[in-house]
């Protein structure tokens, strides 16, 4: 997959981070004071993007992460086969098929376009246009 590094203490609730190769998105964040011999540690939690799994990440502040580098594209809607959609981006024409997610079912249909995230070599649909 493919990640830029990232320092653990330019994390915020919201931005994104890579714990264990899967890219998630940071929920909270807590800070340890320093101690008499030690930096400061910051405890991430967050949840997987394409998995929704709970995920902890427990480094000092200063040392460096994995940020997934996240493709924002729109693609058109070819065919529906099941959970899955054979879609068409917009931009380069070319073709790939997706699973469709639980709460897009009833938006989803041949023709319309969508937004959808290349993570890597992973696709994930986010919204019906």
């Amino acid at each position: 997959m493919a990640d830029k590094v990232g320092e653990v203490k330019d994390l915020k609730p919201g931005s994104y981070v890579t714990i264990d190769g899967e890219p998630c998105k940071v929920v909270r964040i807590t800070k340890s004071k320093p101690g008499k011999h030690g930096s400061t540690k910051a405890r991430v939690e967050a949840v997987g993007v394409f998995d929704d799994k709970k995920r902890t990440l427990l480094k000092p502040t200063a040392s460096s992460c994995g940020i997934p580098i996240i493709l924002k594209k729109g693609a058109q809607v070819v065919s529906i086969s099941g959970d899955m959609a054979q879609l068409m981006d917009l931009e380069d024409y070319s073709m790939f098929d997706a699973i469709i997610p639980e709460e897009l079912k009833s938006k989803i249909e041949p023709g319309k376009e969508v937004e959808y995230w290349k993570i890597g070599e992973r696709i994930m649909i986010k919204a019906a246009k």
